[in-house]
């Protein structure tokens, strides 16, 4: 349990280098940003959006077998953990925003700058809501500030900040990875999952859906699910370390 709470802090604390850094700084979100810059961006929170995120989900849980090559029941077992973890992170996400109801970046900025009352915008319904983000867009003076998709993507993802569920989504998964991963020395796909979880959580920075505090909160919950859900694995599908055999293939794909 000990090395593998060394581990995942660690990574942990990588993930909450970049928030706080920004957070530290005063940064706010703005528009303006140039389009070829947001667009790739977008498309990484998509990877964690649905329906995409349904598909990430899979193909990591696959991955992970792959890497861990556990027997059949050990294997329904991980999987088991690997989807519980996620999916009791995003219920606790749910759960927080509902008790602290945080505006988005992007509602105080309608509310700043076309007049828009954010407390009564919150006490809509969804579908009222993404009409009403709609509404206040079209009623924009320089409607070029904000692209089309970004505004699409707006509309469809009303709900209040804190904290941020694609944040430990993704966290969630690069944390798993340093836990479970690290003993087999799969350092690539490791540091595949750090790059992609900082990515997700700059893209909703930049796409004004977060809050640095929202990030870190997150990063913060993912660690302490996660830290427990890779215990309970080497519990229940036995320790990490390779065998025999592998560290052999390990040992001989590595360079001398």
């Amino acid at each position: 349990m000990f090395q593998i709470a060394i581990r995942t802090s660690c990574a942990a604390l990588l993930l909450l280098l970049m928030p706080a850094l920004v957070w530290i700084s005063g940064w706010l979100w703005s528009p303006g940003m140039r389009d070829i810059i947001l667009r790739p961006f977008y498309i990484i929170t998509e990877t964690v959006s649905a329906p995409w995120g349904t598909l990430t989900n899979i193909l990591l849980c696959a991955w992970f077998l792959w890497c861990l090559r556990y027997r059949l029941k050990p294997a329904v077992v991980l999987v088991i953990l690997l989807s519980a973890a996620v999916l009791i992170g995003q219920g606790v996400k749910t759960y927080v925003k509902q008790q602290v109801q945080e505006p988005r970046p992007y509602v105080q900025w309608l509310g700043k700058t076309q007049g828009m009352d954010v407390a009564a915008f919150y006490e809509q319904k969804s579908k009222a809501r993404s009409r009403q983000v709609h509404e206040e867009l079209m009623n924009m003076e320089d409607k070029a500030q904000i692209p089309h998709w970004l505004g699409k993507s707006w509309q469809a993802d009303t709900g209040f900040a804190f904290p941020s569920g694609h944040t430990m989504f993704a966290a969630s998964w690069a944390l798993l990875g340093v836990g479970l991963l690290w003993p087999r020395r799969h350092y690539k796909t490791i540091a595949v999952l750090l790059v992609w979880a900082g990515a997700v959580m700059a893209s909703r920075l930049l796409l004004g859906m977060h809050w640095p505090r929202d990030l870190m909160a997150s990063v913060a919950i993912s660690w302490v699910l996660v830290t427990l859900s890779c215990w309970l694995a080497q519990k229940l599908c036995g320790p990490f370390t390779p065998p025999v055999q592998e560290q052999q293939e390990i040992e001989a794909r590595e360079p001398q």
